[in-house]
């Protein structure tokens, strides 16, 4: 008899198992395979040392179902993955240690950006992905004992905040497709470029929007040469001499193409559209962005990904049960 079984056959009473089986993360695991994580190295037993007791994929499962239920750090989670059958759902064999969790979390800050590129891909396959894409960055609040956080200013919400930034670019249901992690919600050019790079490698849009802060040249410049037409308001302040325009690409274009034209019109209207970003930002913050409880650049980076990492579970999830993909919960 397996250890699960015996483990079943312990449990104090009949109500106490339907009330965990009942669990709203139970649907987080039956849609989604995560074997694929066996293929990282940095997961691999030593050579020379004592073998994993709980497999990668099911202590993820457990990380999953912890965000999900606002769970953070790892003295929660390993209290949480004590509870009663959680940890069996989640796939393993016994509640594991803290220091199991610390070895998984150590071990997973080096491949997380691209376990979130492989649900990405998934959500890909399964046609969440639509013809826009939209890029904007917000603001992370960390834990005040966190000192690789810093004091950083949030135009949008006129005010000062503690903590980190993220660029992300999204599109279809609260699909988030590319990101990347900051020192302040205000990310660089060279960021807004890397992101956009990442995004245009899941897929290639028809239209990719951006607030004033992407009034970029390069950026306006690399996707029309990548068949995408970018549209981000044009930023008068970037010069002493301002065009009579609303949007870059409206200068982009009349100075490169003589044939190409956009009605103003047009671009108003998919303009509108940039707020799914917005949305996108809340629903990832829901799943553990909005505050980051982990000390340290590296883990609060790691616990931001793993939030993106639960958005895209959950948009997957509720589209494989036939419910909206872009719900911020699954729906029982």
């Amino acid at each position: 008899m397996s250890t699960s079984s015996k483990a079943l056959q312990n449990e104090a009473s009949v109500n106490e198992f339907l009330n965990v089986a009942a669990t709203e993360t139970v649907p987080l695991f039956e849609h989604l395979d995560f074997e694929f994580l066996l293929e990282y190295e940095v997961f691999a037993p030593a050579r020379r040392g004592r073998t994993r007791v709980h497999k990668p994929p099911d202590l993820f499962c457990g990380f999953l179902h912890c965000y999900y239920e606002d769970v953070y750090g790892t003295r929660p989670i390993t209290r949480e993955l004590q509870h009663s059958l959680v940890w069996y759902y989640c796939g393993l064999d016994k509640p594991p240690s803290r220091d199991t969790i610390d070895r998984f979390l150590t071990d997973l800050e080096h491949v997380v950006d691209d376990v979130f590129d492989r649900l990405v891909e998934q959500a890909a396959a399964r046609g969440l992905l639509d013809s826009t894409y939209s890029i904007d960055s917000t603001h992370i609040e960390a834990i005040q004992h966190n000192d690789a956080a810093s004091w950083n200013y949030d135009p949008t919400a006129e005010e000062y905040y503690y903590g980190f930034g993220c660029t992300l670019v999204s599109t279809g249901a609260k699909i988030p497709i590319a990101a990347e992690f900051t020192q302040a919600k205000q990310a660089d050019q060279e960021t807004a470029m890397r992101v956009t790079r990442d995004a245009l490698a899941v897929d290639t849009p028809i239209w990719m929007l951006g607030d004033s802060a992407y009034d970029i040249l390069d950026w306006h410049d690399h996707l029309l040469a990548a068949g995408v037409v970018p549209v981000a308001p044009y930023n008068p302040r970037n010069t002493d001499d301002p065009k009579d325009i609303e949007y870059r690409v409206e200068d982009r274009i009349e100075e490169h193409s003589e044939e190409v034209q956009l009605k103003k019109s047009i671009l108003d209207e998919t303009y509108n559209h940039r707020t799914g970003v917005e949305r996108t930002n809340d629903a990832v913050k829901d799943c553990g962005l909005g505050h980051v409880r982990a000390r340290g650049r590296v883990h609060a980076r790691t616990q931001v990904f793993l939030a993106l990492c639960l958005r895209l579970v959950v948009a997957i999830t509720n589209f494989e049960r036939g419910d909206d993909p872009g719900r911020e919960k699954l729906k029982l």
